[in-house]
């Protein structure tokens, strides 16, 4: 097939759909298909394009002046002249700037099947005080697209539940945008020393943008117990903090950082900021136990949580929102209540004095991980879009 990926963001922005996309788009043309991925014009001009689109897997088209009204014009002109089977829309509201156009794909006349890989249900702005009309402008998407691509089990159960049901509905999850690769001549304890870590220090590692859901308040929290307890805890946020698309992040990350200060942390918190793969890599695996406090539940439309369990980390999360039988507590990861520090920061207690249920969790997750490589991903969603072309 020949497949257009249409993505709100692509690297190097910084994004785990931009990611995904890429990742994807990879492991479908392994597979030999035609794959295109198709996104915004750079916001400065310039007359050659960077380096890193150079270096881009797949054929890469920053050809959409914007995500406004004009888009799909646009992106159906470029499916024509690259002779396109079939499109596949990447969506989080946030990456198309939080505009509606993107909802409204085109009626069915001389354009290609189109899918819609829902990454999260979050719903645009469209107007002040426009209440339930924006969940109407994510159903809109989902009807309008031949074929409808979930994550996870909690949105699964949204869309299913639409009436009239959607007739062409899958699940495929997301895999890690970071593979496990460690640095040439790769030192564990040197690499925790550039942050002022030794080896009997017991360092809690974040990976991924700050936002209210993700729960980076509580994060913190979770550290200032585990000091009063005594704990020689240190912090370490691995890779960029607020991304490219969600303007939102910046003020909650301000937020977090007022917070370490008035608890005293400063010293105990440390930042890689956005850096290679093989660095946030290196971090992951520098890390004693990986805190992800997510507020509305762990669930598995988490890229930063696929990392964690790639990289065989032992995992402190909170439980999900629905029955999700991959997260075992006290077997792939650890799970407490969403918005319980105390019984998060005794979850992370518990590994610092427990070798093997540290050992069994590392186990767990890196055999956890290898359900969601990325060959898997890419035959799954080729075998569902080969059915819409078809």
């Amino acid at each position: 097939m020949r497949i257009g990926l249409i993505t709100g963001e692509y690297p190097p922005d910084q994004g785990g759909v931009g990611d995904f996309t890429c990742e994807l788009g990879k492991a479908l043309a392994a597979l030999g298909h035609d794959v295109h991925a198709i996104t915004c014009k750079w916001q400065v001009a310039s007359s050659n394009p960077p380096i890193s689109d150079l270096q881009s897997p797949i054929p890469l088209h920053r050809e959409i002046a914007g995500w406004g009204w004009g888009c799909w014009k646009q992106v159906l002109h470029l499916a024509q002249q690259e002779q396109l089977d079939v499109l596949n829309v990447q969506f989080q509201t946030a990456a198309y700037g939080m505009h509606p156009a993107i909802h409204f794909v085109p009626r069915r006349k001389s354009r290609p099947p189109v899918a819609v890989t829902f990454h999260d249900l979050k719903v645009p702005y469209l107007f002040p005080k426009a209440g339930p009309l924006r969940w109407r402008a994510v159903e809109m998407l989902a009807r309008r697209a031949e074929g409808v691509i979930v994550t996870n089990v909690e949105d699964e159960i949204k869309i299913s539940n639409l009436q009239p049901p959607i007739s062409s509905l899958v699940r495929i999850p997301i895999g890690s945008n970071i593979a496990p690769r460690l640095p040439a001549g790769y030192d564990r304890d040197a690499w925790r020393a550039r942050w002022g870590i030794g080896p009997g220090d017991l360092l809690l590692g974040y990976f991924g943008f700050l936002n209210e859901r993700k729960g980076g308040e509580d994060l913190v929290e979770v550290l200032a117990m585990l000091a009063a307890r005594g704990f020689g805890a240190h912090l370490l946020f691995i890779g960029g903090r607020v991304g490219s698309s969600d303007p939102t992040n910046v003020a909650y990350a301000q937020r977090v950082g007022r917070l370490i200060a008035k608890r005293g942390l400063t010293e105990r918190v440390h930042q890689t900021g956005f850096v290679p793969p093989e660095e946030v890599s290196a971090s992951l695996g520098a890390v004693d136990v990986c805190v992800l406090p997510y507020r509305d539940g762990v669930s598995l439309r988490h890229g930063s949580m696929h990392a964690c369990l790639a990289h065989g980390r032992p995992i402190v999360t909170t439980r999900p929102a629905v029955e999700t039988p991959e997260f075992r507590d006290g077997e792939t990861v650890l799970l407490a209540p969403p918005g319980d520090v105390a019984a998060l920061a005794d979850g992370v207690a518990k590994l610092a004095s427990d070798a093997d249920l540290r050992a069994r969790l590392e186990v767990g997750a890196a055999a956890l991980a290898q359900t969601f490589t990325w060959d898997r991903i890419a035959a799954r969603t080729a075998e569902f879009l080969a059915g819409l072309v078809g």
